[in-house]
């Protein structure tokens, strides 16, 4: 099995895109993503997604050369229109624009709407940690869950991030959540390696359990937490597609198939600077709110056994840039291939 470093990895998916109707500032934002999402062990919304990617970007679902719009609404609140093109250039947007808005207002958010697959909700959130911020994110995606007790799927799998920094150079804790009970980028990726998936992941389209990676995508995904999972789910759905106009999961198509319309799907993203609760002590609150957040996180580490989320991020992250991504032979030759002449 090959190895790319991460540069070239970052090329591949850039170039490959480009020769797929696509321009390179969005090829470039796409392969950020990517990469990213290879380096913290996430190779559902890795590499494999280049050959949906390029598909849709040929088949005019994705607008591969949409330049994101923003309107700044209220001093602490961005819409951003990612034009039915990838999602990854209005993030780039939106977190941008929240890094400097959060530090003016003390909170900030942004709805995107008009999306795409949104990715690893992970690499975001922390992004603004890394700027110092607690980050929230909300997104959702086509249909893939029913409600608790129906059969019709309504909601999507609907990721749940947040991120928050800690002290004195230590990573950002990460929460990233989907809310079935697994990420249908798993089945995703089993279906393409052509291995069966966990009983308790999915249901088929009748509504029996399957552990067929291709009838669970035509099928629905088991909430994760039961009812409590689509009750969080339908939050997600009114918060990141309700509020901004976007798509509900049941209106969204496909983000695998180059056929249909645009999903328009829609995220949120929250930002909050710790230094917003100050105190008459100027500059207190920010080290004090830190200094809270390392509390619990080392009351997590002193646990024999607990590892605090996102610990792990940083020890994949270093290793991916020593010994560099690992490609299956028949995934790379069929991303190579796309959009040759």
């Amino acid at each position: 099995m090959p190895r790319l470093t991460l540069p070239q990895t970052h090329r591949l998916v850039t170039e490959t895109l480009m020769r797929c109707r696509t321009s390179g500032p969005n090829a470039e934002a796409v392969a950020d993503a990517l990469v990213a999402a290879e380096q913290v062990g996430q190779a559902g919304h890795g590499l494999r997604r280049v050959p949906s990617y390029a598909a849709q970007a040929l088949s005019g679902k994705v607008d591969g050369h949409a330049t994101p719009v923003t309107r700044q609404g209220r001093p602490g609140l961005l819409t951003v229109d990612a034009c039915h093109g990838f999602a990854y250039p209005a993030i780039d947007l939106a977190v941008d624009w929240l890094t400097t808005a959060t530090r003016q207002q003390g909170i900030a958010v942004a709805g995107i709407t008009r999306s795409h697959h949104c990715g690893v909700a992970g690499v975001t959130v922390e992004r603004l940690a890394d700027a110092g911020l607690v980050g929230i994110m909300f997104a959702n995606s086509p249909a893939a869950m029913a409600p608790w007790g129906g059969r019709r799927a309504l909601f999507g799998t609907n990721p749940i991030a947040f991120a928050a920094p800690r002290p004195d150079g230590h990573p950002a804790i990460v929460v990233d959540v989907s809310l079935s009970k697994v990420a249908r980028g798993k089945i995703m990726a089993a279906e393409q390696r052509g291995d069966m998936i966990p009983a308790g992941w999915a249901l088929d389209a009748e509504g029996q359990e399957t552990t067929d990676p291709r009838a669970a995508l035509a099928g629905t995904m088991v909430p994760m937490g039961d009812a409590k999972g689509t009750a969080l789910a339908l939050m997600v759905e009114l918060l990141s597609a309700g509020l901004v106009g976007a798509h509900f999961g049941y209106e969204a198509s496909s983000f695998f198939s180059a056929e249909g319309p645009a999903p328009g799907v829609g995220q949120m993203i929250l930002a909050i600077d710790p230094a917003a609760f100050a105190g008459p002590g100027e500059g207190q609150g920010s080290a004090a709110a830190l200094d809270r957040i390392d509390e619990l996180a080392k009351a997590i580490e002193a646990e024999s056994g607990a590892r605090v989320p996102g610990a792990r991020r940083a020890e994949l992250k270093r290793q991916a840039a020593a010994e560099g991504i690992s490609v299956d032979d028949a995934l790379l030759s069929e991303i190579e291939a796309l959009g040759a002449s």
